[in-house]
């Protein structure tokens, strides 16, 4: 679902920071590359760690709510609050995308 989008986002955003230079030789640093590196890990483990969250809780909730009914609303916050990992994951890989520009 939404989790692959934001790593999706994160790749469109780091293959547009990247500036390739005269005649094919890119002018792009290994510090630069380090940081969208650690962006992309950012946003990969975050969204991965969010899955597996909304899996668990998912499985449980939906086991809780066959036996009792007012479940459902502390369900769906749950996983509302799972899936805040993903988000937190692509703010984190954005912030390093934006110093990677002063990476030398």
């Amino acid at each position: 679902g939404i989790l692959g989008i934001y790593g999706m986002i994160v790749a469109v955003i780091i293959n547009g920071s990247m500036a390739s230079g005269v005649g094919g030789v890119g002018k792009y640093p290994s510090g630069a590359g380090y940081i969208h590196f650690g962006a992309g890990l950012a946003a990969g483990l975050s969204s991965l760690a969010a899955g597996l969250a909304i899996g668990i809780v998912g499985d449980t909730s939906v086991r809780a709510y066959g036996k009792q009914e007012k479940i459902f609303v502390a369900m769906v916050l749950m996983l509302i609050f799972a899936e805040a990992l993903g988000l937190y994951g692509l703010i984190i890989a954005l912030l390093m995308n934006g110093t990677a520009g002063t990476a030398m």
